[in-house]
């Protein structure tokens, strides 16, 4: 079984990548099954809101979606609960050795700021694929950037600098809530409230 950490072999690391094919999408639904499974959170995939203009019935069991349009621009990616707060944050993945802010849309920074202002916990998981790294910014950090900042993109140095490197694992995939614990909860393990 190839894991997504090293092991030592006769005394060397050996460092296995089985997860490089798998996306930060996949990584995080398969995460956020197992929050839910062991009762530590509730945190869902919002559904991208379309509308369907055109359908195909040959019958009602095979009816098929011809044509559709995306109603109203998403906000985040995930939203749900988790220790009593609200949290909500946005996920993306980049090849390249920064983090373009075009990525990231305006509607979806003021959704986040609204969070913010009112109390829920926001942040951006971003991975960098060519490192098979992958870190929770906080929103107000990536605020504080593109305020303070000219650039189209953020350097990977600024995120390993005002981040939190989310570790891989086994199970849960990418444990991001460790990294909330970390900043929200000064350090408190949600683990107390898992199932025994």
């Amino acid at each position: 079984m190839n894991y997504p950490v090293g092991i030592k072999q006769n005394g060397k690391k050996i460092t296995y990548y089985g997860n490089r094919g798998m996306s930060l999408e996949e990584d995080i639904n398969m995460t956020n099954s197992y929050y839910r499974e062991q009762n530590i959170a509730v945190i869902y995939k919002k559904p991208t809101p379309i509308t369907i203009t055109k359908v195909d019935f040959p019958s009602r069991k095979e009816a098929v979606i011809k044509e559709a349009y995306f109603k109203t621009p998403s906000t985040t990616d995930y939203n749900g609960i988790y220790r009593g707060k609200y949290i909500d944050f946005e996920a993306k993945e980049t090849k390249l050795i920064q983090f373009p802010l075009k990525n990231i849309h305006p509607h979806q920074l003021t959704h986040m700021k609204q969070i913010i202002e009112h109390g829920g916990i926001g942040f951006f998981i971003i991975r960098f694929s060519k490192f098979n790294e992958t870190y929770l910014l906080e929103g107000d950090k990536l605020f504080e950037f593109i305020h303070t900042e000219t650039r189209k993109s953020i350097p990977k140095s600024y995120i390993e600098e005002k981040g939190y490197l989310i570790h891989e694992k086994l199970n849960p995939r990418i444990d991001y809530l460790k990294q909330v614990d970390s900043i929200y909860f000064k350090g408190e393990l949600y683990e107390k409230n898992a199932k025994k």
